[in-house]
């Protein structure tokens, strides 16, 4: 069966005048327009094409890629408004649809918005929603601590960042966790810190403990080497100074600097810390 929203990987079956005419290994069908198809292929060959509905509502295939597939969640900026809702670029043609009763807030053109892509059961059609929480779950979270992540910045709440994790969950990062600057849409990596009995998943954007000391460690020497060998911090160093340049806690900070110390990898001084020269 063909997989509307998604990667489908089809034999090519004829050439038409209006395209291709590509297939699955149960006799479904679907064209691939002209303007999509390969400068060389053969009978028989496979083609990997995204399958959507086009402006008629017809099943049709591209090998453009668009920015989401179905059952996920995207950043997708709106390209216009009518009386039934909004329309989305994802980077097709026809643009995704928002119906009204899926906006958690009326959209407005120009606006960029998180949303759920998935399949309406009852009309068919590809749309997607911004009341985004209502397609994550945390009944049944499984994770453990120091777990890596996938994660999409959400909302803000007054306690930190509201994070989608890995397409399925929802968790949060602290305040006191976070050391660069986060917009609705930005995707990074981030890792467990637990996961409490009601399910709520704390989370951050560093590894925990003595887990975070090589990658910090390799920041600092990075930033040491774009810095010329030195830099005139160290770990008395004002908290908000440290956080600026490094995007980590002091404690991280210190911790990071007194593994490269025992390394011999750097110079502790009294006005900041030094990159040790390789004889």
């Amino acid at each position: 069966m063909l997989a509307l929203g998604k990667y489908n990987t089809l034999e090519i079956l004829r050439d038409r005048e209006p395209g291709l005419y590509l297939g699955d290994s149960e006799g479904n069908e679907v064209l691939l327009p002209n303007k999509y198809v390969p400068e060389d292929f053969e009978i028989g060959d496979e083609l990997k094409v995204f399958v959507y509905l086009d402006s008629s509502e017809r099943i049709v295939s591209t090998t453009l890629e668009p920015y989401t597939t179905v059952n996920s969640f995207a950043y997708l900026k709106c390209t216009n408004t009518s009386e039934i809702g909004a329309f989305l670029d994802w980077g097709l043609e026809k643009d995704l649809f928002v119906p009204f009763k899926e906006q958690a807030f009326k959209m407005k053109k120009g606006n960029w918005y998180l949303v759920y892509v998935y399949l309406d059961e009852k009309t068919n059609r590809l749309v997607a929603s911004s009341k985004t929480n209502a397609f994550l779950d945390n009944s049944l979270v499984l994770l453990s601590s120091y777990d890596e992540v996938d994660l999409i910045a959400s909302h803000p709440s007054p306690q930190g960042w509201n994070m989608i994790v890995n397409q399925k969950y929802l968790g949060l990062v602290y305040s006191d966790e976070i050391f660069q600057k986060i917009n609705a849409g930005d995707q990074f990596k981030g890792f467990v810190k637990k996961v409490r009995p009601d399910g709520k998943i704390d989370l951050t954007l560093q590894r925990h403990g003595y887990r975070s000391i090589e990658p910090n460690a390799q920041l600092v020497l990075k930033e040491l080497k774009a810095s010329g060998g030195f830099i005139d911090i160290n770990d008395k160093s004002d908290p908000e100074t440290i956080k600026e340049v490094f995007q980590l806690s002091k404690k991280s900070f210190k911790k990071a600097i007194g593994s490269l110390y025992k390394a011999r990898k750097i110079i502790l001084e009294n006005d900041g810390i030094r990159l040790v020269e390789k004889g």
